[in-house]
């Protein structure tokens, strides 16, 4: 075994005390398992001044000058989808430097600037901002006992085949398309289910499997009378339905037959699933569908895993949503009725 030349500081440490004592150069440097000249120039290195850590070195001097880095990040801020081959060509046009495409990810990851997936959220106008302004305002104070009056609820998709882009996987060069380390994808995901559900602090209706196109007289006679309404029922007088803004779910036969039934209903801002507990409850079924081992072999049995999954969720997730409710109307009024991080 070849000796290794570098010492770390309790190495280091050992070795001037050893000297110290009177032990060898020579015999130090077969304890430690290091040349002889590393031994000889930390004794110098402590004789001249006292210490045994190293010198820190300066290394190879940059090619940008302080003002160019600052350039540099003004440049990724202003545009932040520019890649660092643009971000080098504006420099090369503003200060005549020629620099690598490294050079640029370096200075920029010196400002604590990495190159990330954008997040994706629906497009908010100014109005919809407004809407969810005013929305958080009358909302903001609500108790534990109010939001737990809630009966949230929606529909969501749920696909055989899952692409997931966050997959990664360990590979060597060269291996990119080998079987193993190849992502197969199916257009669209393949065939798919579509589900309702509600869920409240101390409810949860049965999934509802959606068959074709969702119109306003099927979510009134397949979901609201026979689900919904009934729920509502055994949560009390005070209950408090909430539904997004789907065309089904605005229809007129819908409103007519929600008032007949005396259902109190939440007025819910438009392009706001990031205010809605229940796409958290979505993303935490897909998982342990995702999880199961062997996945569903057909729409069939993804559906009957889909509802067996739905009732062994936790009491303690449908407790945390419902109480985080409070904690998303604070962050919507804190970003201006813009994105946040639900």
């Amino acid at each position: 075994m070849p000796p290794q030349q570098k010492l770390n500081e309790f190495e280091r440490g050992r070795a001037v005390a050893w000297f110290q004592d009177g032990v060898p150069k020579q015999e130090v440097a077969r304890r430690l398992h290091v040349s002889i000249s590393v031994i000889v120039r930390l004794i110098q290195r402590f004789t001249a001044t006292g210490r045994v850590q190293e010198r820190r070195r300066p290394g190879r001097p940059k090619k940008t000058t302080p003002r160019e880095d600052r350039l540099i990040e003004r440049l990724a801020l202003k545009t932040r989808t520019a890649s660092s081959s643009i971000i080098r060509r504006q420099l090369r046009v503003a200060t005549n430097t020629s620099i690598s495409q490294q050079t640029i990810r370096n200075r920029l990851h010196g400002f604590n600037l990495r190159s990330r997936r954008p997040a994706v959220r629906p497009r908010l106008t100014p109005a919809h901002r407004a809407t969810r302004r005013a929305f958080c305002r009358r909302h903001m104070r609500w108790t534990r006992q109010q939001w737990s009056q809630v009966l949230f609820s929606d529909e969501s998709r749920f696909t055989l085949n899952h692409n997931d882009d966050r997959l990664r996987v360990w590979r060597r060069q060269g291996e990119r398309y080998i079987d193993a380390t190849v992502q197969e994808k199916v257009a669209f995901g393949g065939d798919s289910v579509m589900v309702w559900g509600a869920f409240s602090l101390h409810h949860r209706t049965p999934l509802f499997h959606v068959q074709g196109n969702l119109t306003g007289l099927r979510y009134r006679d397949e979901i609201l009378r026979p689900l919904a309404v009934p729920t509502l029922q055994q949560m009390g007088p005070q209950a408090v339905y909430q539904d997004d803004n789907a065309r089904p779910h605005r229809a007129r036969v819908v409103n007519d037959f929600l008032q007949q039934s005396g259902v109190n209903r939440m007025e819910w801002p438009a392009c706001s699933p990031d205010l809605n507990p229940i796409e958290n409850l979505w993303d935490e079924l897909d998982r342990k569908v995702r999880s199961n081992h062997p996945p569903p072999r057909d729409v069939q049995h993804l559906y009957q895993m889909l509802q067996a999954k739905w009732q062994a969720l936790p009491q303690m997730i449908f407790t945390t949503l419902v109480n985080s409710m409070r904690t998303r109307c604070v962050e919507w009024q804190n970003s201006q009725g813009g994105y946040t991080h639900y």
